[in-house]
Protein backbone atom coordinates (compact mmCIF):
# COMPACT_ATOMS: atom_id res chain seq x y z
CA UNK A 1 0.00 0.00 0.00
CA UNK A 2 1.50 3.48 -0.92
CA UNK A 3 1.26 5.94 1.68
CA UNK A 4 1.61 9.54 0.63
CA UNK A 5 3.14 12.02 2.97
CA UNK A 6 -0.11 14.94 3.97
CA UNK A 7 1.55 17.86 3.26
CA UNK A 8 2.63 16.61 -0.43
CA UNK A 9 -1.16 17.34 -1.60
CA UNK A 10 -1.20 20.75 -0.51
CA UNK A 11 2.12 21.19 -2.37
CA UNK A 12 1.06 19.68 -4.84
CA UNK A 13 -2.24 21.66 -5.39
CA UNK A 14 -0.07 25.13 -5.28
CA UNK A 15 2.31 23.89 -7.67
CA UNK A 16 -0.91 23.39 -10.12
CA UNK A 17 -2.09 26.95 -9.03
CA UNK A 18 0.56 29.29 -11.24
CA UNK A 19 -1.16 32.58 -10.44
CA UNK A 20 -1.58 32.18 -6.73
CA UNK A 21 1.76 30.06 -6.37
CA UNK A 22 3.35 33.14 -8.11
CA UNK A 23 1.64 35.60 -5.62
CA UNK A 24 2.27 33.96 -2.10
CA UNK A 25 5.92 33.33 -3.35
CA UNK A 26 6.33 37.50 -4.19
CA UNK A 27 4.39 37.48 -0.94
CA UNK A 28 7.54 35.78 1.09
CA UNK A 29 10.17 37.52 -0.82
CA UNK A 30 8.76 41.03 -0.15
CA UNK A 31 8.24 40.07 3.52
CA UNK A 32 11.94 38.28 3.87
CA UNK A 33 12.79 41.60 2.31
CA UNK A 34 11.25 44.27 4.50
CA UNK A 35 12.77 42.22 7.97
CA UNK A 36 15.79 42.74 6.18
CA UNK A 37 15.92 46.52 5.23
CA UNK A 38 13.29 47.88 8.01
CA UNK A 39 16.35 48.03 10.94
CA UNK A 40 18.23 50.32 8.48
CA UNK A 41 15.25 52.56 8.15
CA UNK A 42 14.68 52.13 12.26
CA UNK A 43 17.75 53.52 14.04
CA UNK A 44 19.51 56.74 13.89
CA UNK A 45 21.92 57.45 11.36
CA UNK A 46 25.51 56.80 12.55
CA UNK A 47 24.27 55.54 15.81
CA UNK A 48 26.76 53.40 16.38
CA UNK A 49 29.41 55.61 15.50
CA UNK A 50 32.65 54.84 18.06
CA UNK A 51 33.51 56.93 20.64
CA UNK A 52 36.38 59.06 19.41
CA UNK A 53 35.79 59.05 15.35
CA UNK A 54 36.30 57.00 12.88
CA UNK A 55 39.47 59.24 10.59
CA UNK A 56 39.74 59.01 6.89
CA UNK A 57 42.76 57.28 5.89
CA UNK A 58 45.49 59.68 5.09
CA UNK A 59 47.33 60.00 1.15
CA UNK A 60 49.59 57.71 1.86
CA UNK A 61 47.43 55.11 3.35
CA UNK A 62 44.67 55.73 0.46
CA UNK A 63 47.51 55.11 -2.07
CA UNK A 64 48.46 51.64 -0.29
CA UNK A 65 44.79 50.74 -0.64
CA UNK A 66 44.62 51.74 -3.86
CA UNK A 67 47.70 49.19 -4.35
CA UNK A 68 45.78 46.73 -1.96
CA UNK A 69 42.52 46.79 -4.46
CA UNK A 70 45.03 46.14 -7.49
CA UNK A 71 46.86 43.59 -6.33
CA UNK A 72 43.66 41.70 -5.27
CA UNK A 73 44.72 41.16 -1.56
CA UNK A 74 40.95 40.89 -0.84
CA UNK A 75 40.82 37.63 -2.45
CA UNK A 76 42.78 35.50 -0.07
CA UNK A 77 42.67 37.94 3.23
CA UNK A 78 39.24 39.38 4.77
CA UNK A 79 39.13 42.33 6.58
CA UNK A 80 35.65 41.42 9.07
CA UNK A 81 36.26 39.54 12.13
CA UNK A 82 32.49 37.64 12.95
CA UNK A 83 31.05 38.08 16.74
CA UNK A 84 32.68 34.08 17.36
CA UNK A 85 34.80 33.46 20.28
CA UNK A 86 37.10 31.27 17.96
CA UNK A 87 37.37 34.62 15.64
CA UNK A 88 37.67 36.76 18.46
CA UNK A 89 40.55 35.00 20.16
CA UNK A 90 42.43 34.34 16.91
CA UNK A 91 42.02 37.90 15.31
CA UNK A 92 40.62 40.33 17.89
CA UNK A 93 37.76 42.03 18.77
CA UNK A 94 34.92 41.76 16.37
CA UNK A 95 34.12 44.54 13.74
CA UNK A 96 31.78 46.91 14.15
CA UNK A 97 29.75 48.56 10.79
CA UNK A 98 30.99 52.18 11.72
CA UNK A 99 34.53 51.44 11.53
CA UNK A 100 33.99 50.92 7.58
CA UNK A 101 32.65 54.20 7.35
CA UNK A 102 35.49 55.47 4.88
CA UNK A 103 36.19 51.75 3.10
CA UNK A 104 35.02 51.92 -0.33
CA UNK A 105 34.70 50.09 -1.58
CA UNK A 106 34.50 47.65 1.57
CA UNK A 107 37.47 45.14 1.65
CA UNK A 108 35.08 42.87 3.98
CA UNK A 109 36.41 39.77 2.03
CA UNK A 110 34.76 36.14 1.02
CA UNK A 111 37.34 33.76 2.07
CA UNK A 112 40.62 33.08 4.38
CA UNK A 113 43.28 31.72 2.72
CA UNK A 114 45.53 33.95 5.07
CA UNK A 115 44.12 35.51 8.06
CA UNK A 116 42.18 38.45 8.42
CA UNK A 117 43.52 41.89 8.54
CA UNK A 118 40.96 43.67 10.34
CA UNK A 119 43.33 44.05 13.28
CA UNK A 120 46.04 44.76 11.73
CA UNK A 121 47.29 47.40 12.43
CA UNK A 122 50.37 47.69 14.75
CA UNK A 123 50.51 44.18 15.28
CA UNK A 124 53.46 43.78 13.48
CA UNK A 125 56.46 45.72 12.58
CA UNK A 126 57.11 47.77 9.57
CA UNK A 127 60.34 45.92 8.30
CA UNK A 128 57.77 42.54 8.96
CA UNK A 129 55.57 44.12 6.67
CA UNK A 130 58.34 45.06 4.00
CA UNK A 131 60.01 41.35 3.97
CA UNK A 132 56.78 39.76 4.28
CA UNK A 133 55.88 40.90 0.93
CA UNK A 134 59.52 40.61 -0.43
CA UNK A 135 59.40 37.05 0.66
CA UNK A 136 56.11 35.53 2.53
CA UNK A 137 58.38 32.69 3.75
CA UNK A 138 60.96 34.63 5.15
CA UNK A 139 58.46 35.34 8.14
CA UNK A 140 55.94 32.83 7.70
CA UNK A 141 57.00 29.79 6.42
CA UNK A 142 53.99 28.30 6.19
CA UNK A 143 52.60 30.93 3.90
CA UNK A 144 51.21 29.85 0.26
CA UNK A 145 51.04 33.64 -0.53
CA UNK A 146 53.17 34.99 -3.57
CA UNK A 147 56.03 37.22 -3.80
CA UNK A 148 55.27 41.07 -4.41
CA UNK A 149 58.80 41.97 -5.20
CA UNK A 150 57.64 44.48 -7.65
CA UNK A 151 55.93 46.77 -4.79
CA UNK A 152 59.73 47.19 -3.26
CA UNK A 153 60.92 48.35 -6.95
CA UNK A 154 58.23 50.02 -8.36
CA UNK A 155 57.36 54.10 -7.36
CA UNK A 156 54.05 55.73 -6.47
CA UNK A 157 52.72 58.67 -8.67
CA UNK A 158 51.17 61.25 -6.26
CA UNK A 159 49.04 62.43 -8.79
CA UNK A 160 46.91 59.01 -8.73
CA UNK A 161 46.76 59.29 -5.41
CA UNK A 162 45.92 63.14 -5.32
CA UNK A 163 42.60 61.67 -7.50
CA UNK A 164 41.82 59.26 -5.64
CA UNK A 165 41.79 61.72 -2.38
CA UNK A 166 39.63 64.22 -4.92
CA UNK A 167 37.38 61.41 -5.89
CA UNK A 168 36.43 60.72 -2.03
CA UNK A 169 35.73 64.11 -1.17
CA UNK A 170 33.51 64.54 -3.66
CA UNK A 171 31.69 60.92 -2.01
CA UNK A 172 31.53 63.12 1.47
CA UNK A 173 34.55 62.18 3.14
CA UNK A 174 36.12 65.13 5.25
CA UNK A 175 38.97 66.37 3.28
CA UNK A 176 39.36 69.79 2.58
CA UNK A 177 40.43 71.26 -0.57
CA UNK A 178 43.62 72.49 0.80
CA UNK A 179 44.62 68.45 1.87
CA UNK A 180 44.18 67.09 -1.87
CA UNK A 181 46.75 70.16 -3.16
CA UNK A 182 48.89 69.25 -0.44
CA UNK A 183 49.03 65.26 -1.10
CA UNK A 184 52.25 65.20 -2.07
CA UNK A 185 54.09 66.61 0.41
CA UNK A 186 51.32 64.23 2.83
CA UNK A 187 52.57 60.76 1.51
CA UNK A 188 56.12 62.30 1.57
CA UNK A 189 56.25 63.29 5.00
CA UNK A 190 54.09 59.80 6.39
CA UNK A 191 56.66 58.21 4.14
CA UNK A 192 59.92 59.25 4.93
CA UNK A 193 58.46 58.10 9.14
CA UNK A 194 58.42 55.07 7.88
CA UNK A 195 61.71 55.12 6.08
CA UNK A 196 63.23 56.18 9.08
CA UNK A 197 62.16 53.04 11.06
CA UNK A 198 62.99 50.62 8.37
CA UNK A 199 66.72 52.68 8.24
CA UNK A 200 66.61 51.65 12.08
CA UNK A 201 66.62 47.88 10.97
CA UNK A 202 69.28 48.04 8.17
CA UNK A 203 66.33 48.38 5.67
CA UNK A 204 67.49 51.02 2.88
CA UNK A 205 64.52 52.50 0.74
CA UNK A 206 62.95 55.39 -0.39
CA UNK A 207 59.44 56.69 0.49
CA UNK A 208 57.88 56.66 -2.86
CA UNK A 209 58.23 53.02 -3.74
CA UNK A 210 54.67 51.32 -3.32
CA UNK A 211 55.65 48.80 -0.72
CA UNK A 212 55.64 51.97 1.67
CA UNK A 213 52.09 53.31 0.68
CA UNK A 214 51.23 49.58 1.34
CA UNK A 215 52.85 49.39 4.94
CA UNK A 216 51.21 52.58 5.89
CA UNK A 217 47.67 51.06 4.77
CA UNK A 218 48.14 47.82 6.72
CA UNK A 219 49.56 49.52 10.15
CA UNK A 220 46.36 51.61 9.54
CA UNK A 221 44.09 48.90 9.71
CA UNK A 222 40.87 48.39 12.53
CA UNK A 223 43.66 51.18 14.88
CA UNK A 224 40.53 53.26 15.01
CA UNK A 225 38.33 51.06 16.19
CA UNK A 226 40.94 49.13 18.66
CA UNK A 227 41.29 52.25 20.29
CA UNK A 228 37.85 52.38 21.17
CA UNK A 229 36.91 48.98 22.07
CA UNK A 230 40.58 48.90 24.55
CA UNK A 231 38.84 52.52 25.92
CA UNK A 232 35.33 50.99 26.65
CA UNK A 233 36.82 48.41 27.97
CA UNK A 234 39.20 50.08 30.62
CA UNK A 235 35.71 52.37 32.01
CA UNK A 236 33.86 48.94 32.18
CA UNK A 237 36.53 46.87 33.60
CA UNK A 238 36.40 44.62 31.30
CA UNK A 239 36.15 43.46 27.61
CA UNK A 240 33.99 45.18 25.46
Amino acid sequence: MTTHDPHEKGHRFLEGKALLFSVLTTGAILVGTLVELAPMFAVRHNEEALAGGITPYTPLEVAGRDIYVREGCYVCHSQMIRPMRAEVLRYGEWSRSAEYAYDRPFQLGSRRIGPDLQREGGRRSDDWHYAHMGDPRSTSPQSVMPRYQWLLEWKLDPTDTQASVLALLRLGHPYTDDEVARVPESMQAQGEEIVGRLAAKGIDTTWDHEVIAVIAYLQRLGKDGTRHLDAAATLDGGAP
